[in-house]
């Protein structure tokens, strides 16, 4: 039989433990909506898993020469240089969009060949080239 006081400790330590576990729950559940995790198109081509239509992320260059442009609507194609998806976007591009820059695009796969972009994004600065981007490009160049 446990004392008052001893009843008091446990009851302010298992509501520490509560509100640690519930704070801890809301961080990481916070990080993981936050997380710019992509798929190259080497990825996106190899995997069984990819589900047509769950929003995703796709990355990596944009190819020369593949950038057309109509009244409402810009397609290209991402490139690991293995690898190829054709993107269509409706919408404003990044300033710093171009051929040959890296681009990761948000949306949902409609095959593995053609991926339609709810928004763009594109690298800031002309040296900067995300890791896992440049981790990619090196594998798949060797």
């Amino acid at each position: 039989m446990l004392n008052i006081k001893t009843k008091n400790r446990l009851s302010i330590f298992i509501a520490i433990s509560a509100l640690s576990i519930i704070i801890i729950i809301f961080i990481l559940k916070t990080l993981e909506d936050n997380v710019l995790y992509f798929y190259s198109p080497t990825d996106v081509e190899e995997s069984n898993k990819m589900v047509f239509g769950d929003t995703i992320k796709v990355g990596g260059m944009v190819k020369n020469g593949s950038i057309k442009t109509n009244e409402n609507e810009i397609k290209f194609i991402i490139t690991d240089y293995k690898n190829e998806i054709i993107v269509s976007y409706k919408g404003t591009v990044p300033a710093l969009f171009a051929e040959g820059k890296g681009v990761v695009a948000e949306g949902s796969l409609q095959d593995k060949k053609f991926f339609l972009a709810k928004r763009i994004l594109a690298k800031h600065d002309e040296n900067y080239m995300p890791p896992e981007i440049k981790e990619s490009l090196e594998k798949n160049a060797k």
